[in-house]
C-alpha cells in the first residue's frame, strides 16, 4: 500500500494511535471515559426521528436520492441562513446538501485543485482541512488558528513568498481543535485580502450553534461580497445531535457550489431520502433543542474546566465547540502530546486526543471533547488527579496538605 501515489502523501495518523488503545482497553473490559472523539452522546429531537420512521415506511422512498439534495432540503437550508445570518441564498444555485462537512470539503478540494496548487490552511486544524488537499495534489502552506495580527501577517508572507500563488484558503471558526472565536471584522479583512489577492475561501462553520456566553457565532457570508470568493460548510452533527446520519451542506459561491454538485454527481447518489426529510423536519421544526444542547454544552464546559482545575490541570475556557484546547500540565509538558495522551489512557481510563494530530502546531496541547455527562466528567477529573500525583504532580489537595 505505501507504494500508492496518495496514500504516501499521507503523514501517520497519530490519532488512531490512540483510538486503538482505546478500543483495545474497552476490549479487555476497562471503563474508559471517552474525551476523544467529538462524538455527541445525546439523541436528535423525537419528531427527527419519527419523521424518518414516517417516510422510511413509503414504499417509493428506497432508491437513488438526488446527489445534490432535495429541492426541500435545500430551501430549509436557505431560509435557515435568512433567518440566522440575514443572508441570502438561492436553493438551487448556492446550496448542496452533503454527506457531513467533511465529505463537502475533501470534495470540493478535489474539484478545485491541481497538482502542485498551495493552499493556505490553519495549523492546529481540523485534519480534513489539510489532508483532504494533500489527497487532491496539493502543497499546504500553513498560517496561525490563533486570529489575531500574527494571521494577517502570515497570510500577506504568503502570498508574496509562495511559488505558485495561493488558490485557496482555508479557514474554520469557531474552531476545531482550539475552540477560538472570530468577529465579523475578522470576515470582513479576510474577504477584503482575498479579493486582493485571487484566493477562494473555504469556510468551516461546522459549530455555529455551539455557542456560550450569549455570543452568537458570525458566518463569513455575511459580509457583503463574500459570496464572490467564498463557500461556508455546515453540518446537523453537533446542532442536533446527528453525528451518524451525515448530513451538512456547501452554500455560498455559485461557482465552487458548481464544482462540488459536479464532482458529486459522479460520486454519490445522495444520502437516504428519509434521512434528507428527517434533516428538513430539525431545520424547519421546534429549535427549542438546539438551546437546550449549547445549555448543556455550557454546563459540561463548566463543570470540565472547574473540576479538572481542582484536580491540578488549569484548562483555558472555551467560548464556543464541544472542545476545550487544553495545555499539558507544565511538569509533564516533556512527556509530549501523544506520550502524555498514552499515559492518561493507561493510568487514568481517560481518552483525549493529542493536539499533535492537528498539527505540529498543537504539540504540547491535547483536545478534550465535551461528550460525556457531568458525572463521568467529575469521575474523568478524580482519574486524572490520581494520575498527577503518581506522577509527582502537586495537586491542590496535596498543596494545602503541605502547607499545613
Amino acid at each position: 500500500m505505501s507504494d500508492f501515489y496518495r496514500i504516501k502523501r499521507l503523514p501517520p495518523y497519530v490519532i488512531a494511535e490512540v483510538n486503538a488503545m482505546r478500543a483495545a482497553a474497552r476490549a479487555a473490559g476497562e471503563d474508559i471515559i471517552d474525551l476523544g472523539m467529538g462524538n455527541p452522546d445525546l439523541p436528535p429531537p423525537e419528531h427527527v426521528i419519527e419523521k424518518l420512521c414516517e417516510v422510511a415506511r413509503k414504499p417509493d422512498a428506497h432508491g437513488y436520492s438526488a446527489s445534490k439534495g432535495i429541492p426541500g432540503l435545500r430551501k430549509a437550508q436557505a431560509g435557515y441562513y435568512a433567518r440566522r445570518f440575514g443572508v441570502e441564498l438561492d436553493p438551487e444555485s448556492e446550496v448542496v446538501v452533503t454527506l457531513g462537512s467533511k465529505e463537502g470539503l475533501a470534495n470540493l478540494a478535489q474539484a478545485i485543485t491541481a497538482p502542485g496548487d498551495v493552499v493556505l490552511a490553519p495549523n492546529p486544524s481540523y485534519p480534513i482541512h489539510t489532508f483532504g488537499f494533500i489527497i487532491a495534489g496539493a502543497t499546504i502552506r500553513s498560517v496561525p488558528t490563533t486570529p489575531d495580527e500574527r494571521y494577517f501577517a502570515a497570510l500577506e508572507r504568503a502570498v508574496k513568498f509562495t511559488v505558485p500563488k495561493p488558490s485557496v484558503l482555508v479557514m474554520g471558526y469557531p474552531s476545531n481543535p482550539t475552540a477560538e472565536v472570530v468577529d465579523l471584522a475578522f470576515y470582513e479583512r479576510v474577504v477584503a485580502f482575498a479579493k486582493e489577492h485571487g484566493l477562494w475561501i473555504l469556510s468551516d462553520l461546522a459549530y455555529s450553534e455551539l455557542y456560550y456566553d450569549g455570543v452568537p457565532t458570525p458566518s463569513i457570508l455575511q459580509v457583503p461580497g463574500a459570496k464572490d470568493v467564498a463557500v461556508e460548510f455546515t453540518s446537523m452533527s453537533k446542532t442536533y445531535s446527528m453525528a451518524g446520519w451525515r448530513m451538512g451542506f456547501a452554500v455560498g459561491n455559485k461557482t465552487l457550489i458548481a464544482a462540488l454538485t459536479r464532482v458529486k454527481s459522479y460520486l454519490d447518489y445522495g444520502a437516504f431520502t428519509p434521512i434528507q426529510a428527517a434533516a428538513v423536519a430539525a431545520i424547519n421544526g421546534p429549535q427549542d433543542i438546539v438551546e437546550k444542547n449549547r445549555e448543556l454544552y455550557k454546563r459540561r464546559r463548566d463543570v470540565l474546566v472547574e473540576s479538572f482545575g481542582r484536580a491540578g490541570w488549569d484548562i483555558p475556557v472555551p467560548r464556543a465547540s464541544m472542545f476545550c484546547w487544553a495545555p499539558l500540565p507544565p511538569a509533564l509538558a516533556h512527556l509530549g502530546s501523544l506520550e502524555f495522551s498514552k499515559q492518561l489512557l493507561t493510568h487514568a481510563g481517560v481518552a483525549v486526543a493529542p493536539g499533535v494530530g492537528y498539527g505540529e502546531e498543537g504539540e504540547g496541547f491535547v483536545r478534550i471533547a465535551m461528550v460525556e455527562n457531568e458525572q463521568r466528567i467529575r469521575q474523568a477529573a478524580r482519574n486524572v488527579k490520581r494520575y498527577l500525583q503518581s506522577m509527582g504532580v502537586n495537586t491542590p489537595g496535596q498543596q494545602k496538605a503541605i502547607g499545613e
